[in-house]
């Protein structure tokens, strides 16, 4: 069965941090591009860090950028993202992803998603 699981997700006051953890099974996350998206309440999915298949490759939306950082565990088919300065803005439900192109052929799979509410 596919799966992403994300976990780790909770309230922490402003200037937290937090490390979100996103479990797959079912495929090879290895060959995927791993994606953290989050949705705040009112607001549309947006991108906020991508990591390449190899972990060599990062990239952050610049809303996040110098306080969040994605990494991979490729051998446990686990990624994380590390939080840190959290602000009230950050508050979103964060979904993990895991997308590939092969043959032309879009590949898309979906966490449940985790809450991250940021207040004090």
């Amino acid at each position: 069965q596919v799966q992403l699981v994300e976990s780790g997700g909770g309230l922490v006051q402003p200037g937290g941090s937090l490390r979100l953890s996103c479990a797959a099974s079912g495929f090879t996350a290895s060959t995927y591009v791993m994606n953290w998206y989050r949705q705040a309440p009112g607001k549309e999915r947006e991108l906020a860090s991508t990591i390449s298949p190899s972990g060599g490759v990062t990239n952050y939306a610049d809303s996040v950028k110098g306080r969040f950082t994605i990494s991979r565990d490729n051998a446990n088919n686990t990624v994380y993202l590390q939080m840190s300065s959290l602000k009230p803005e950050d508050t979103a439900v964060y979904y993990c992803n895991a997308h590939r192109v092969l043959f032309g052929k879009v590949f898309d799979r979906w966490g449940q998603g985790t809450q991250v509410t940021v207040s004090s």
